[in-house]
């Protein structure tokens, strides 16, 4: 468009041109390139130049380019300067599916140990590990630039979404491999109408079954609690 304007073509005539070619229509409508190659000739267009628009089948748009550039600049200052913040968007965003809180929070060696399992297995990995590796690399550079995940918690872990605080990440309830978002925002809605009074309590509330009681026990997220309210009389 810029290069036909120098010409001297008219601005709109030029952006139409542009939006034709781009999209790969300059053939598609006969009369209406016919009206357009005129024009361009006209204002001394070179031939090759009318020939190369009629083979482009599509053009990424400048200004799409542009919006990609500058939200990569703004995503790489995130992760220089508010790290934490660019950690957490991205675990909640483009790796919750292939994140594994019982692999990846407790510490750079189980995660080294599980980037070299897959290695080992090369092209016999499964699809799931090749899928997890790059997020095993990006929490092992988290790792590595001093920031911890903090325990899951029943009730400061958010469903589906990593928290930053003071001291460090801490994942949410899906994070938990087999504790699905179902259950995670069951247990968050649950938790709004106060504590859970016992294990059973957050399973009615929450409508899990045991399996999720389970896993969180696994995580350390129910302990002290008792598996019901009932008091015993004679403990």
């Amino acid at each position: 468009m810029i290069y036909l304007i120098k010409q001297g073509l008219p601005p709109n005539s030029a952006f139409k041109i542009m939006e034709t070619v781009r999209k790969g229509k300059a053939l598609k409508d006969p009369e209406k390139w016919k009206e357009y190659t005129a024009l361009m000739k006209e204002h001394n267009v070179p031939d090759w130049y009318i020939k190369s628009c009629e083979k482009i089948k599509y053009m990424f748009p400048k200004a799409h380019a542009a919006a990609y550039v500058t939200n990569a600049f703004r995503i790489a200052w995130f992760k220089v300067h508010e790290p934490k913040a660019y950690y957490a968007a991205f675990f909640s965003i483009r790796a919750a599916d292939e994140f594994d809180s019982e692999i990846m929070i407790f510490g750079e060696e189980k995660v080294k140990n599980k980037m070299k399992e897959i290695d080992l297995q090369g092209n016999n990995a499964s699809q799931k590990d090749k899928a997890m590796y790059p997020v095993l690399e990006l929490v092992l550079e988290m790792y590595e630039r001093g920031i911890k995940f903090l325990p899951i918690d029943l009730y400061k872990s958010s469903a589906t979404k990593f928290i930053v605080e003071e001291d460090g990440i801490r994942p949410p309830l899906n994070s938990i491999a087999g504790l699905g978002t179902v259950a995670a925002q069951g247990i968050e809605n649950a938790r709004k109408d106060g504590k859970f009074m016992s294990i059973d309590d957050m399973k009615i509330r929450s409508k899990v079954g045991d399996s999720v009681a389970d896993l969180l026990k696994k995580f350390g997220c129910l302990d002290g609690m008792s598996q019901s309210n009932q008091l015993s009389l004679f403990g």
